[in-house]
């Protein structure tokens, strides 16, 4: 019976009744939450109780790693290893050179650190293979003929077909933006077109070397040249890969310097006619078989779960490869080493990938991806080093908001060389496909002010890398990817 309610027609009873149910309900529940406000003053409420007290022991757990962050910082930045990851880069880079996808450079470079993981005593050193892109530049130049004689450095892009052998003679259309030229489409038939775009940042940029062909040979270019995506210039060309469209015509392509086509834009404006002679010998073969190069130091407790780190092996064809990514891969590597130097073994394993074919496209971390996805739950983090190794600031993080907590932890080990930041997103072509499929995910951040004075140019040689700044970076990689590996359970997801 309910002792609340009227006696009335049974319709009204309920109605009525009802009702009071849900004001009663209504205060209850505003009496529950006035009791909850006081414990939860000054708090967060995105966390359940049990992950305040959850985080507060990862906190704990973290802290008790401050003397071996320490003792890892002491032995890259002031011991024994202090320079050591640019001493033996720069011993790869001056022996090998350049390493294209492809090349037999490559196959050297693969080679040689083969033999060097296994002379550092790190385990299971192997060779995992993949098919790789094959494109080499041949000879190639461009000299203006008119309004004056003017030979224009040039880099060709990877992928790009050649010219027929005497070469291609034709007027020149400069244009600022793909809008201008579809504006100007028309004017652009059987002339080459010249980008002029501004340097806005790289990410932004880089699309006018990546489609400058196929917006070009759509409204009937003869072949393209794109002023080099760098934000400083001495008269240096800047290389990197394209991609050709079906169904659209394929048209040579090429990057100029800043420099050359900053004068053409110029030249135009005064309306000037300006005649260019372009002349590549660029092949593409079938794919070459390459290689991912791999070694540990394998888990003491759960031996089957990875934390990954990374750099890739591959470079351009010029300069020296020393910047991207010798100096990434290296500082992986030497992530390793001081580790094993300190007597220490991970509970998980610490896996150095060295991968192939980025330049192409992340070819060789696409496959590896292929091959160990099944496994994808073993995988801690996955982290990639592919911005230079100047003077880091921090890591770029992808995960979620518990695993986030958990870096920004562990990056206050870092405090001794100043290296504390977190920054939205990881950045690395290599694992991309690990992140998008939610496996946290960090990318050195280091100070780019230069990066793209040298990037994919002659001028990415050992004389940009800086021993010191290589020292601090090997510190950051090593304390956090040995912590995360080492810490009793995996980063959430």
């Amino acid at each position: 019976m309910k002792k609340w309610c009227w006696s009335f027609p049974q319709h009204q009873e309920e109605a009525i009744c009802g009702k009071e149910r849900k004001e009663k309900m209504k205060f209850l529940l505003l009496i529950f939450f006035m009791n909850l406000l006081p414990q939860y003053s000054g708090k967060s409420l995105r966390r359940d109780d049990a992950y305040t007290e959850t985080f507060k022991d990862i906190k704990n757990e973290i802290a008790v790693y401050t003397d071996i962050a320490k003792a890892i910082i002491d032995l890259a930045v002031n011991g024994k290893a202090q320079n050591r990851s640019y001493e033996r880069l720069a011993v790869f880079a001056d022996t090998i050179g350049p390493r294209l996808s492809g090349s037999k450079n490559l196959d050297a470079a693969i080679k040689y650190m083969f033999s060097a993981l296994q002379e550092d005593s790190l385990e299971n050193v192997h060779l995992e293979p993949v098919k790789v892109p094959h494109w080499e530049r041949g000879e190639e130049f461009a000299m203006m003929l008119e309004p004056r004689n003017h030979s224009i450095a040039i880099l060709g892009l990877g992928n790009s077909v050649s010219t027929p052998p005497e070469g291609i003679t034709a007027e020149v259309i400069v244009v600022a933006s793909f809008d201008e030229l579809h504006k100007r489409a028309q004017e652009a038939k059987g002339k080459i077109v010249v980008y002029n775009e501004p340097f806005i940042n790289y990410g932004e940029t880089v699309q006018y070397r990546s489609r400058g062909a196929v917006e070009a040979a759509k409204v009937g270019a003869v072949a393209s040249l794109i002023r080099s995506i760098a934000s400083f210039s001495i008269n240096s060309a800047h290389t990197g890969w394209q991609d050709y469209q079906p169904n659209v015509p394929r048209i040579p392509t090429a990057c100029i310097s800043v420099e050359d086509a900053e004068m053409m834009s110029r030249m135009s404006s005064r309306g000037n006619k300006i005649v260019v002679h372009l002349k590549m010998g660029a092949k593409t073969y079938p794919d070459s078989l390459s290689f991912n190069t791999v070694a540990e130091i394998v888990g003491s407790k759960y031996p089957e779960q990875v934390v990954l780190v990374s750099g890739h092996l591959d470079s351009w064809d010029v300069g020296q490869g020393a910047m991207d990514d010798g100096g990434g891969a290296f500082v992986s590597w030497e992530a390793l080493s001081l580790i094993k130097d300190l007597g220490l073994r991970p509970k998980r394993t610490l896996r150095l990938v060295l991968w192939t074919a980025e330049e192409q496209g992340g070819i060789g971390a696409e496959q590896y991806y292929q091959l160990h996805k099944e496994n994808i739950s073993n995988f801690d983090i996955v982290m990639e080093s592919d911005e230079g190794t100047f003077n880091p600031s921090g890591l770029g993080f992808t995960g979620n908001a518990k695993a986030r907590d958990i870096v920004k932890e562990i990056m206050t080990l870092l405090q001794p060389i100043n290296v504390t930041e977190v920054y939205d997103n990881a950045d690395g072509t290599d694992i991309n496909h690990w992140m998008r499929d939610g496996v946290p995910g960090a990318s050195l951040r280091d100070d780019l002010s230069k990066y793209f004075w040298f990037h994919h140019s002659q001028g990415d040689t050992m004389t940009v890398q800086d021993p010191k700044q290589m020292n601090l970076c090997a510190a950051v990689w090593t304390v956090v990817s040995y912590v995360i590996a080492d810490m009793e359970k995996m980063l959430p997801r």
